[in-house]
């Protein structure tokens, strides 16, 4: 089977492309990207693309699954419009012209609090994509929602990396529901739920822990 994926210089999309390509299931991985993820390996094919242009690579967007797991800050985003537009439009415009494509499965990270009411701009962010996203005639449509994310990024984001520290150890004894996840342990449930059909699921932090096995 063919797996697309956007999002894949990022730290859960890292992990899924690893994990994909290791995958006997998976005979084709396709990664969608403004820079190359460099990575070689006889099943995988790297479309380096404008994600504003999406008339030039709509029509590439074929297979069995796409895994959508881009997202960014304010901080590098700069603005609020640019993070809506990466947050967002980006990853609407792939899902919508998968279900043109007749891709079968689409299987989207949000985030915990996902809410398209919330007054909290990401939170909103994802509440209106979650929702958008729904809307669409694609057959099975999974949607995981993690908290704060554990792993090495390539950019140096000071206040996660402290959270990172200090998180585990007060969710252990007071709010267990918004634990840290390790990026490892999203890929792993997005490819384990990839392989199944599963109608429209959207999973809470502790039912991704479960997905994985974990």
């Amino acid at each position: 089977m063919k797996a697309i994926v956007i999002g894949a210089t990022g730290l859960i999309g890292r992990e899924l492309t690893s994990l994909l390509l290791s995958n006997d299931i998976y005979t084709e991985v396709v990664v969608f990207s403004r820079r190359s993820i460099n990575l070689q390996h006889p099943k995988l094919k790297e479309h380096l693309i404008d994600f504003d242009q999406p008339h030039e690579w709509k029509n590439l967007v074929s297979g069995f699954v796409l895994f959508s797991t881009l997202g960014t800050t304010i901080k590098k985003a700069k603005t609020k419009e640019n993070q809506y537009r990466i947050d967002y439009t980006y990853q609407y415009e792939f899902a919508k012209a998968a279900a043109q494509n007749d891709v079968r499965h689409l299987v989207l990270v949000s985030s915990s609090g996902a809410n398209p009411d919330s007054k909290i701009f990401y939170s909103r962010i994802k509440g209106e994509l979650e929702e958008a996203i729904l809307q669409l005639p694609l057959p099975n449509i999974t949607i995981l929602r993690p908290s704060l994310l554990l792993g090495k990024r390539n950019e140096k984001r000071t206040g996660e990396a402290l959270a990172q520290r200090i998180m585990p150890i007060v969710t252990r004894y007071i709010f267990r529901k918004y634990r840290p996840i390790p990026a490892k342990i999203v890929a792993k449930a997005m490819l384990n739920e990839s392989v199944r059909p599963s109608g429209r699921k959207i999973y809470e932090l502790n039912e991704i822990f479960d997905l994985a096995g974990e």
